[in-house]
This record gives C-alpha cells, sequence and structure tokens, in this order.
C-alpha cells in the first residue's frame, strides 16, 4: 500500500492502483487494511478506471485483483453504518446514488471489449463476489473462498449478482447461495462454475498472467466480438442470435487476424496477432 506526502501531510494511499504489462492492464483493489472492503473512493475511482480502459487499443486484457490478505470483504460497513444516522429520505437517496454507480461499473465491464479476468486469493465476499461473477474469466488460489453474505446484513444482493449466479449455476443453487450466505471454498466454486481454474497459492500470480498474456495476444477484434455475442446470448431469440453471430462473423473475415490466422494454418505455424 503506496502513501505520499502533500506538504507534509500524508495523503491517502490510492484506493485503486493500475499497471499495464505486456498488453495487459492489472486493476488492484488497494484498501488492504480493511480487506479492500468497497467504500465510495474506490467505488468512484473503478468506474472511472473501466471507463477509460475500454477506450485503451493498447491492451488486450484486464486483471483484476486484491492488494494484501484477500480480492475484496464486501461494502464498508463503517460507510453503511455514517449512512443510517441520515434522515430515511437522505439515507435512501444516498444508497440509490451509490448503486446506480455500481451498475455503471459492472455495466462497463460488461460491455468492454477486452476480457477481463478476476485473479482471487483470500475471501470474496458480498460485492466482491458480484464482482468476481461480473468478469469474463476468473482464477482462484486453493485457499481463496467465496459468500454472497448480503443476507447476514439484510439486504439483497447488488452487482449483477442475481443476474449472473443463477446463468452459472442455476436456479436452486443460487437461491442457495444468496439466501444462507455461506462460505465456498474454492474447489466448490469451481465445481459450481463461479470460477474457471483453481491453482496452489503460490502459483496464482504467474497462472493470472500467464492467462491474461495468451488472451492479450489473441485476436483482439475477434474476441471483442465474441464476447459481445455471449452477453446477448440469454435474452435472444435463435434467428436473432444466428444472425448477430453471421455479422460477427463476416466483419473478422475485413481484418487483418483472419489473414494471419489462414496463413498461419496454411503455413503450419502459430498465428501472430494483433500486428497492425
Amino acid at each position: 500500500m503506496l502513501k505520499t506526502h502533500i506538504g507534509g501531510v500524508e495523503a491517502a494511499p490510492a484506493p485503486v492502483l493500475v499497471e499495464r504489462h505486456h498488453h495487459v492492464a492489472y486493476v488492484t483493489l488497494n484498501r488492504p487494511a480493511v480487506l479492500n472492503a468497497l467504500n465510495e473512493a474506490m467505488l468512484t475511482k473503478l468506474v472511472t478506471v473501466f471507463q477509460s480502459l475500454s477506450t485503451e487499443t493498447d491492451i488486450g486484457c484486464i486483471v483484476l485483483r486484491g492488494a494484501g490478505d484477500g480480492f475484496m470483504a464486501g461494502g464498508d460497513i463503517k460507510e453503511f453504518r455514517q449512512q443510517m444516522e441520515l434522515p430515511e429520505a437522505e439515507r435512501l437517496e444516498a444508497f440509490q446514488r451509490m448503486l446506480a454507480r455500481v451498475g455503471i461499473l459492472v455495466e462497463a465491464m460488461r460491455a468492454m471489449p477486452h476480457p477481463v479476468i478476476a485473479s482471487v486469493h483470500g475471501v470474496a465476499a458480498g460485492f466482491g463476489m458480484s464482482l468476481v461473477l461480473a468478469c469474463d474469466l476468473a482464477i482462484a488460489a486453493e485457499d481463496a473462498s467465496f459468500t454472497l453474505a448480503y443476507c447476514h446484513l439484510g439486504v439483497t444482493p447488488d452487482g449483477g449478482a442475481t443476474w449472473f449466479l443463477p446463468r452459472l449455476v442455476g436456479l436452486k443453487p443460487a437461491f442457495e447461495i444468496a439466501a444462507l450466505g455461506e462460505r465456498i471454498e474454492a474447489p466448490r466454486a469451481a465445481d459450481l462454475r463461479i470460477i474457471n481454474r483453481v491453482v496452489p497459492p503460490d502459483a496464482l500470480g504467474e497462472a493470472t498472467e500467464t492467462l491474461a498474456r495468451r488472451l492479450a495476444s489473441g485476436p483482439r477484434q475477434a474476441l471483442a466480438r465474441t464476447k459481445a455475442l455471449l452477453n446477448a446470448a440469454f435474452g435472444a431469440p435463435l434467428p436473432d442470435q444466428l444472425q448477430r453471430e453471421g455479422d460477427a462473423f463476416s466483419r473478422c473475415t475485413l481484418t487483418s487476424d483472419f489473414a494471419e490466422g489462414v496463413s498461419a494454418f496454411v503455413e503450419k505455424r502459430r498465428p501472430v496477432f494483433n500486428r497492425t
């Protein structure tokens, strides 16, 4: 956790850090002292970061991870406690503003062309689990755990959890996860399809980097269109989806990546995408 000094006064560390390596953007939740609990400053920064990254053409993948001992412990309960002191009308307005930004963040993650990978160690609780569900892929250490946890606060899930979860695990398992708020260990989360891969804790960083660099070196326009097609699939009648697939495939044939893929196949070599 980095701190800066301004005029002799120690400034608060940035709640979100962004680094770029090998065409991969690493977005780190950076409130390790509170297990990266989401507060207003972190949420505002996450919205700005993902909206900005969505337009960057030099990156091909984004990794979302947590600093310190865990991914994210959910919302900042101390901040919630302060809002509880507001009159009811003001409290309602404050939470509605916050949840509107949550919606903007999740929509930005799903709409952006780049694949987003959640790299999870430690706990992913509440909105932390919602963030994992919203990512395109998720890789977790064996000691990671997941809990939706909202029921323990007497509130409903947010961050798209009620949209993603039943599509991943089925309706009855989704209700069990949401209504009981029980802890789910990483191997069980993989069985439920909440995450894609489980690796030893000391291998998480390397495994995440390998996966991210593989995606970043892939055919970016094709991957972006694949992501968009999958996002639209659940709400689309089959004829509409077939038309979308045909349009996406046809447009991909106009790219240099398609020319490279065809040439590489004929020449029996590995393709090198994203040359232009």
